[in-house]
């Protein structure tokens, strides 16, 4: 089937319902903050780590700091313990350190809204930089995860070898309206529905859409 502006209109708009019944992924809940510095923060916690336990240490943590000052008045080794165990937490913890120096000396506490300042901080991909510019501060950018790389081209809807070639290739094709929240919707359905192994095709809303690209197994 072409894959027509119409078409992925249908399928997100019916994705966006079937997503009501499922928890929304930590950075999004983070998000309802409006602060680019828990955005950032919390979407590197995430990076390699399951977003039930991104989200009870994003708690933690901002229980104890939630500005650049408040973080660097932590010890590394209370960051660590907020944190564990996320995903190479003593990294990380030593990276928001840095980061929360980098943010009060370079650029006035604030973080930076454009996506290439975002990448010369240390550890922030475009994935985060993406998410930072479009749930922190509401601009335009696509968020391209493993999900979203994923289920775009298991519906055919791109061919790409990586995530951030199937960013741009979003940029080309996707729809500017729904730049915003493609990354939230394929993120809560690749958790639940279009899972990287054995898909859930037989209850999947938007079976007729897609082409099942690399499926081998499902339910």
């Amino acid at each position: 089937m072409s894959k027509t502006n119409s078409d992925i209109q249908k399928v997100l708009n019916t994705i966006k319902r079937v997503n009501r019944a499922f928890k929304e992924p930590t950075v999004t809940t983070v998000a309802r903050d409006r602060s680019p510095f828990k955005v950032l923060i919390s979407c590197l916690l995430s990076l390699r780590t399951r977003d039930n336990v991104t989200s009870t240490a994003s708690k933690r943590l901002f229980g104890l700091a939630d500005s650049p000052d408040a973080m660097l008045k932590l010890n590394t080794s209370d960051i660590q313990r907020a944190i564990y165990p996320v995903g190479f937490y003593r990294t990380k913890s030593s990276r928001i350190k840095e980061i929360s120096k980098i943010l009060i000396k370079e650029h006035g506490r604030k973080v930076p809204d454009d996506i290439d300042t975002l990448l010369k901080l240390p550890g922030v991909g475009r994935k985060t930089a993406n998410l930072v510019v479009t749930l922190g501060y509401g601009r335009p950018g696509i968020c391209v995860d493993t999900h979203v790389h994923r289920i775009s081209n298991r519906w055919g809807y791109v061919r790409t070898r990586t995530p951030v070639e199937t960013e741009f290739a979003l940029r080309k094709k996707l729809p500017a309206k729904y730049w915003l929240v493609v990354n939230d919707l394929l993120v809560t359905y690749g958790q639940n529905i279009c899972t990287p192994i054995t898909p859930k095709c037989s209850i999947c809303k938007v079976y007729w859409y897609c082409k099942r690209v690399g499926v081998k197994k499902h339910r």
